[in-house]
């Protein structure tokens, strides 16, 4: 009886459901036509390439953060439910392995190719397959949806309209320049593109064309592709020569405050202060007068390395350390030793998301910066937490813990 009751229900709200996705739709239609489509003209775009690309778009209503004319944002999710979890999980060597097996394999089948992007754009190949293997699997992951239906969708109704505008715009400068035709250009949900999974503004700027065909294809070509990320990562100032960190052992007369790119100095002072390389060599002597920072993803609950800027450029390509530390560790084990990091990281447990960010909603009230109240522990959370600790008599952790969270 039930089933049927639901099912009445369903069958009574569904014409109202349509009849409003409708209305919808027709606004949208509008919305190209009256908002979009003048300024997408003033970008030297063809009232012909416009209206082929959108030629039969719908919205698509599959995407999330969707915010429908009429309707109000939702509620994100309580963070006090979502759980903070440790760093390590993220180095789960059943996920990293693979990425550096196939790594290894295409590292020697496109050597050659690697080596010439290398030498003019000065990113070593290693860390290009990182990157490619973490965004698109080495090309082998689907790609399926339409880019400029999902990023038209995204600017008209959801909760970053402005900034998939100016990717929507981005995507018809594309098809005008003759770049990618309308039928190439697959995109994941959230409109990256490709095998490198460039957002299409990234593809105008970054995007090569070096198999000499004429188009900069990301999705097809593998000299593309490689070539893109390098030059991505050399327009956001990699630096020739230099590796990106090294793992270290940080002595307990080094503050693990210290962390941060804005904290750098040189490689040789860090050395003075007792911190060396977990491995048991010695420093390069070419990174001694270098500057390098302290990054300690998990506190003292974790690994510890010496960070360069090229760490913090691999960053421009996903703000996270943790991703930048995955690209890391899986170029090197690409071409070097195949090892995980040598120190693990531990267990965090008994924490929310919600705990975190009262920890730093506390912190930013006695005046710190956190870098955000968003329950996630980045450097400046991490550094800050540190600094509050020493000063009220406790053993820096840098990092959040349930006793801490007790205190705010």
């Amino acid at each position: 009886m039930r089933f049927f009751i639901t099912l009445l229900l369903v069958t009574l709200a569904f014409p109202a459901y349509a009849q409003n996705t409708q209305k919808i739709e027709r606004q949208f239609q509008t919305w190209l036509k009256n908002d979009l489509w003048p300024e997408a003209k003033r970008l030297g775009v063809s009232s012909r390439t416009f209206n082929s690309a959108f030629k039969g778009v719908t919205l698509n209503w599959k995407l999330p953060d969707l915010v429908p004319p009429g309707t109000k944002a939702k509620p994100s999710r309580p963070q006090a439910q979502a759980e903070f979890r440790s760093p390590g999980r993220y180095f789960n060597e059943n996920n990293i392995a693979p990425v550096v097996r196939s790594g290894r394999q295409l590292f020697n089948k496109h050597k050659a190719l690697l080596t010439r992007i290398e030498k003019q754009y000065g990113v070593p190949g290693r860390i290009i397959l990182a990157i490619w293997g973490r965004e698109s699997a080495f090309g082998r992951a689907k790609i399926p949806h339409d880019a400029v239906r999902v990023v038209a969708t995204k600017a008209f109704m959801s909760t970053r309209k402005d900034l998939f505008r100016k990717e929507t715009l981005a995507a018809l400068q594309i098809l005008q320049k003759g770049y990618a035709t309308r039928g190439s250009m697959k995109s994941s949900w959230a409109g990256a593109m490709g095998q490198p999974q460039f957002l299409p503004s990234s593809y105008l700027e970054y995007a090569v064309d070096y198999d000499g065909d004429g188009k900069r294809n990301i999705w097809g070509s593998v000299p593309d592709t490689l070539a893109s990320i390098a030059n991505y990562l050399s327009q956001y100032g990699w630096q020739r020569g230099r590796d990106w960190g090294y793992e270290a052992a940080i002595p307990a007369n080094v503050s693990c405050a210290l962390e941060g790119p804005d904290q750098m100095r040189p490689i040789r002072d860090w050395a003075k202060a007792g911190v060396t390389r977990i491995s048991g060599k010695a420093f390069p002597n070419a990174e001694l007068g270098k500057n390098g920072g302290v990054l300690m993803p998990a506190g003292r609950a974790g690994p510890a390395f010496i960070a360069t800027p090229n760490f913090y450029v691999i960053k421009k390509y996903n703000n996270s350390d943790l991703y930048a530390l995955f690209v890391g560790n899986v170029a090197d084990r690409i071409q070097y030793t195949d090892k995980p990091f040598v120190a693990g990281f531990q267990s965090v447990s008994g924490l929310k998301r919600g705990n975190v960010m009262a920890i730093q909603n506390g912190l930013i009230k006695k005046g710190y910066d956190v870098g955000g109240a968003d329950g996630l522990a980045g450097f400046k959370t991490r550094r800050s937490i540190g600094d509050w600790q020493q000063k009220n008599g406790l053993k820096p952790t840098c990092f959040p813990d349930r006793g801490l969270a007790g205190r705010f």
